[in-house]
């Protein structure tokens, strides 16, 4: 089986798109991310901002407060996990604990001042290391990337607003 998709420019046709052509844009996507995702999940100065805490603080700053268990569902990793990694935020002083408005008995957490501070100077260390990767392109691949910007937000925002099996309607964004 041979593709009639490949790297040059000016042999895809956009109007003979097919689905084997998308598995293997797909492909290739799912590929570049993967090699970009270390360079944008490195951790700069902080050390004990690891992968999985960056992301607990994330999805605090996209969807919190919420309670842990519904932020083990977003993370998609078992609740006693993640219970022991706010015990860990809560330690390094990135969150805050709040009772339930809607459930007294239970504890919402969110991001605090400190740990929303943290979080947009990772990213902005991120954006800035990427950067210095997009100005070592050639222009033609800048403008190529500026141009697939719009696709690739249009791709995201397809993705469901609630995490896997979780019921609709009950996530927060």
């Amino acid at each position: 089986m041979t593709s009639s998709f490949n790297s040059d420019p000016d042999a895809f046709d956009p109007d003979a798109f097919d689905s084997e052509q998308s598995a293997e844009l797909a492909e290739r996507l799912r590929a570049a991310i993967q090699q970009l995702l270390p360079e944008l999940r490195a951790q700069g100065m902080q050390s004990q901002l690891t992968p999985s805490r960056l992301a607990a603080l994330a999805a605090l700053s996209a969807h919190g407060p919420l309670r842990i268990s519904e932020l083990a569902t977003r993370m998609g990793i078992a609740l006693s996990t993640v219970s022991r990694m706010v015990d860990l935020l809560d330690g390094f002083g990135w969150i805050q604990r709040e009772a339930d408005p809607k459930d007294q008995r239970a504890t919402l957490i969110a991001l605090n001042d400190t740990g929303q501070a943290l979080l947009d100077s990772t990213r902005r260390q991120a954006a800035t290391r990427l950067a210095e990767r997009i100005d070592q392109l050639t222009a033609d691949h800048q403008h190529s990337l500026h141009d697939a910007l719009p696709a690739l937000e249009a791709l995201s925002a397809q993705l469901p607003a609630e995490p896997p099996g979780e019921p609709p309607g009950t996530g927060r964004r």
